[in-house]
């Protein structure tokens, strides 16, 4: 798990360096446990372990067994480099902020992509997380320009909420640039996945294959994020293009809150599937990839036959696609090039503050795998397992 140039540990300790310089993390002030930035990075204690030992060998923390690490207070060596254009009087600190709603996978492609480019630019990126928490992440949005970051690339939790803060930072022409989604009534730049031709991509290949009935799932409400509705709308284009119905009665969405309010969530899960097929359904389209494996693992449990009775794609390429019992066919995304593509554009509206905003949108690819195939002719829903 690491870019070509830069492993784990770097990027987590570039970004607690980031922190330290740009003054959010005070003199003496304590910093995370090791076993803290392990479970807020994803990576092991080993990793957060090496990350605390560069630090303080390039003299910016000090340790105390069986306390833990604390910000050493900095000279003259270790203030940030100064920039010589107009904005950079101002603000001399080269620091872009990322905000994310969690770290995964996907997550860390993101910051590799960002940054490699800013290094090569001479600036330091900043990792914020809101834990999916709106309130957290709005606190992020007020407080990361008051420390002096000279930008944000945020991946917002939704394209419905904080839509107050977005309006003012984006009147007040700070540096923005948003990332996996956009917001229509905001000319923010933003940098997505070509998430409406991933949603047809998906779709064609299971219509190419002969199924009819293709169910649509999603863990979350179609309007609450644009990526999630432009997938749902390259569902709806492709069956149209394809002289198929778009059925409400296959259009499943707001999975996991119907999941969460049962008390068995595996037989809700089951019960699911077996609605679906009795309706004739024999291929399910799904937002996600974390959510389609568990689909495809309880159909597994039922003994139903993946793919011949029932295929399933997902969406993501994540790497538990690759490792599920039947592997996943899902569609990639290039989570690094999009994290590229936003600090590249984040460092040009820095330099150049009146740059209309743009929506960039990076193509994906289709990864067929085990789960999908042509529909059996015998297409019966079996009795679950015992």
């Amino acid at each position: 798990m690491q870019s070509k140039n830069k492993p784990l540990y770097m990027i987590i300790l570039e970004d607690l360096k980031a922190r330290i310089l740009n003054g959010e993390f005070k003199a003496d002030q304590q910093l995370p446990t090791e076993v803290e930035l392990a479970e807020q990075s994803g990576v092991s204690r080993i990793t957060s372990k090496r990350a605390l030992i560069e630090l303080e060998r390039e003299g910016l923390i000090y340790r105390k067994r069986g306390s833990g690490s604390y910000v050493k207070k900095q000279d003259n060596e270790h203030k940030l480099p100064e920039f010589t254009t107009m904005h950079s009087m101002s603000n001399p600190n080269p620091i872009i902020s990322m905000i994310l709603p969690y770290l995964a996978t996907n997550e860390l492609e993101y910051i590799q992509g960002a940054s490699e480019y800013l290094d090569s630019k001479g600036y330091y990126l900043s990792i914020h997380y809101s834990n999916w928490d709106k309130n957290k992440e709005k606190e992020l949005l007020l407080r990361v320009p008051k420390i002096g970051s000279r930008g944000i690339i945020l991946y917002p939790m939704s394209t419905m909420i904080n839509i107050d803060v977005l309006n003012a930072l984006y009147w007040n022409n700070y540096p923005l640039i948003m990332i996996d989604q956009y917001i229509e009534s905001l000319p923010v730049t933003s940098v997505v996945s070509d998430n409406l031709e991933g949603g047809y991509q998906a779709t064609k290949k299971l219509i190419d294959l002969e199924h009819k009935r293709i169910a649509f799932i999603s863990s979350i409400s179609i309007e609450y994020r644009s990526s999630v509705r432009d997938r749902y709308q390259g569902y709806c284009k492709a069956l149209r293009d394809h002289h198929l119905p778009v059925d409400p009665e296959l259009i499943i969405t707001d999975f996991y809150e119907e999941a969460d309010e049962q008390e068995d969530k595996n037989a809700f899960y089951k019960t699911m599937i077996s609605r679906l097929m009795n309706i004739g359904v024999t291929a399910i389209q799904v937002e996600h990839d974390h959510l389609a494996v568990d689909l495809l693992r309880s159909a597994l449990d039922m003994g139903i036959r993946v793919p011949d009775q029932l295929s399933i794609i997902g969406f993501d390429d994540h790497m538990i696609s690759r490792l599920v019992e039947v592997p996943l066919t899902t569609i990639s995304q290039d989570c690094k090039e999009i994290g590229r593509r936003a600090a590249e554009l984040i460092v040009q509206q820095i330099q150049s503050p009146d740059k209309a905003a743009q929506q960039i949108t990076v193509p994906v690819c289709l990864i067929e795998r085990g789960s999908t195939s042509s529909p059996s002719l015998f297409n019966l829903v079996p009795t679950q397992r015992k």
